[in-house]
């Protein structure tokens, strides 16, 4: 397996995208509910970021999710990368 730092930031990325796609929000849309900036929200689903905790919570509450449903998703698609690594 490749850098597991980098794994992680590109699986956050793509969970949130997800999440984000499957109710209907643009990128937009999510960072007027969590007060940052279009750029930003791209630059995490993309694997460029890496969000702070703080920024996580920020996120999850702009998608109404719990934060303790997201990381076990994060979880999950880490142990997938760690078998297929």
């Amino acid at each position: 397996m490749s850098d597991p730092s980098n794994i992680i930031k590109q699986i956050i990325g793509k969970t949130f995208k997800a999440i984000r796609l499957k109710q209907g929000l643009s990128q937009e849309d999510l960072a007027h509910e969590c007060d940052v900036d279009r750029s930003y929200i791209s630059m995490i689903e993309v694997g460029r970021n890496e969000p702070s905790v703080t920024k996580i919570f920020d996120l999850c509450r702009g998608l109404k999710i719990k934060p303790s449903d997201f990381f076990k998703l994060v979880e999950g698609e880490y142990e997938k990368a760690w078998k297929n690594g």
